[in-house]
């Protein structure tokens, strides 16, 4: 009994990592602040409702924080309009994910220090922005700052408290503010706090209150009305330039759009491998794998569009490009065995779908920064 209690709130937490980041790109503060949230008490919710061994749980977090940070990433392509902010986040999420690869690779915890993940809260600052103001107002100077201050003031010393200290929030709250033993309940704790809760329950409102007058009173005129859907107020991209940027690119297969595609899947791939049972292939051989995935993906997508093929739903697209991988793993399967080689099937046929998910985004999202970055070139 206790076993499948451990496998369902397993598989929903899982779930839960896996779903919610897909709703970002439209709605990226309510599901970016949700999927945060998810990671924060993931752990919390094993050690409270199942028996799982979470030894291995550093390297399970690392990879789902990889996930949803590829389509926060991804995301920034398609709605993203201030091109310095863009630039800060592109190497901010490069930054974080070459160490997430060194910290599975050596299990060296002070490399999640000296790589803290300040991309995720410069992603909610900027979007944070977007609810009432237009991002393009942003000058360059204030994007270096908020991510100076980000880095410096919030990531390092949260990097340090769950890294480093591996300071539990839930188990400090419960023993240095409710003085209570560590295995004692929920509910008897704060039955016990009562007045303490309401003073923190206060506290919150007041800071809400707070920053509410901040925002009405002593900010900037909003230049829109509230929204989560980023689509709210228009697209400055229209559907017509993101086609001819689609088939300007289809001319060349080679270019910068596709290395950052293999960059970023590699990664990705490889972070994921690391976690996933009785998995032996060595980051080159994964790279190597991907790469080849990648270059027949984009061969048969480019010939699409060539023809004139556009996909109107990203989940169909989706689909078929599941299909034409999962036959190039099939090629892989067939000939390895000709040349002594051999593979995880079932690992190859999860990092497919993942590899897929993240091409279709990027196929359908990087047109909309490259027609801001020829505007702004040809504006000099």
């Amino acid at each position: 009994m206790a076993e499948s209690r451990d496998l369902v709130v397993l598989a929903l937490v899982i779930a839960a990592r896996f779903f919610v980041p897909l709703a970002i790109p439209r709605y990226p503060i309510p599901a970016g602040i949700a999927a945060l949230v998810i990671d924060g008490v993931d752990q919390t919710i094993f050690q409270v409702f199942t028996t799982l061994p979470l030894a291995g749980y550093q390297s399970y977090d690392k990879a789902l924080d990889v996930y949803y940070l590829s389509i926060q990433y991804l995301s920034t392509l398609r709605n993203w309009t201030n091109l310095a902010a863009f630039a800060m986040s592109r190497f901010l999420f490069y930054y974080r994910l070459v160490g997430s690869l060194l910290f599975e690779v050596l299990q060296l915890r002070a490399l999640l220090l000296l790589f803290p993940n300040t991309f995720e809260y410069f992603f909610l600052f900027y979007e944070g922005v977007r609810l009432r103001w237009n991002p393009k107002r942003m000058s360059a100077a204030m994007v270096i700052g908020a991510a100076f201050a980000i880095w410096v003031f919030v990531k390092v010393p949260q990097e340090y408290w769950i890294h480093i200290a591996q300071f539990d929030v839930t188990d400090m709250l419960k023993t240095k503010v409710f003085g209570m033993p560590l295995d004692a309940a929920w509910e008897t704790a704060l039955a016990e706090n009562v007045p303490l809760v309401m003073a923190m329950l206060a506290s919150v409102a007041a800071l809400i209150l707070a920053a509410r007058w901040f925002l009405v009173h002593r900010l900037p005129p909003a230049n829109w009305r509230f929204s989560f859907d980023v689509d709210a107020h228009g697209m400055d991209v229209a559907p017509a330039e993101v086609v001819a940027v689609q088939r300007a690119g289809a001319r060349s297969l080679f270019d910068v759009e596709m290395f950052e595609k293999i960059a970023l899947v590699s990664l990705v791939t490889v972070t994921f491998w690391r976690i996933l049972p009785g998995v032996q292939a060595s980051p080159i051989s994964i790279t190597v794998g991907v790469t080849v995935v990648i270059v027949a993906n984009t061969v048969f997508s480019e010939w699409l569009v060539r023809y004139g093929v556009r996909w109107q739903s990203a989940l169909l697209e989706f689909a078929v490009m599941a299909v034409v991988n999962a036959l190039v793993v099939g090629a892989y399967v067939v000939i390895l065995p000709f040349v002594d080689g051999a593979i995880d099937v079932p690992a190859t046929l999860f990092s497919v779908l993942l590899l897929t998910l993240l091409v279709t985004m990027y196929d359908r999202f990087r047109p909309y920064y490259q027609v801001r970055r020829n505007r702004a070139a040809a504006a000099g």
